[in-house]
C-alpha cells in the first residue's frame, strides 16, 4: 500500500470518526431540549395544579424566583432586593414580557 492509499484510508477512517462525534453531539442535544420540553411541560402542570409532588416543589420554586429576576427592570433587582425576596411568587405573573408579550422560546 502506497503512501497515498495510506493517507486516504487515514482521512477516510477520520471522517467516520468525525461524523459520528457530529451524531453523537446531536444526540445528545435533541435529549437535552426533550428533557427541557419535559421540565416546561412539568412547571405548567405545577403551575395549573394538575400535579404536584414534593421533588418538585424547590425546583419550581427556583424557576418562579428566575422568572421575577427576568422580568425586573435593569438596576431593580440591586435597588430592592429584600422586596422582591419578601414578595410571595405569583403563578403566572412572569409568563410574560413587560409589554405583555409572550417571552420568546429557545429551542
Amino acid at each position: 500500500m502506497g503512501f497515498l492509499d495510506k493517507a486516504k484510508a487515514a482521512a477516510e477512517q477520520a471522517a467516520v470518526r468525525a461524523k459520528e462525534g457530529v451524531e453523537d453531539v446531536q444526540t445528545k442535544r435533541n435529549l437535552s431540549r426533550a428533557y427541557e420540553d419535559l421540565g416546561r411541560t412539568a412547571f405548567d402542570l405545577i403551575e395549573s395544579g394538575a400535579i404536584s409532588h414534593e421533588r418538585l416543589t424547590g425546583q419550581a420554586d427556583e424557576v418562579r424566583t428566575l422568572q421575577a429576576q427576568a422580568a425586573e427592570p435593569v438596576g431593580a433587582a440591586t435597588a430592592a432586593p429584600e422586596a422582591a425576596s419578601a414578595a410571595p411568587a405569583t403563578p403566572g405573573a412572569a409568563s410574560a414580557t413587560p409589554d405583555g408579550s409572550p417571552p420568546p422560546s429557545f429551542d
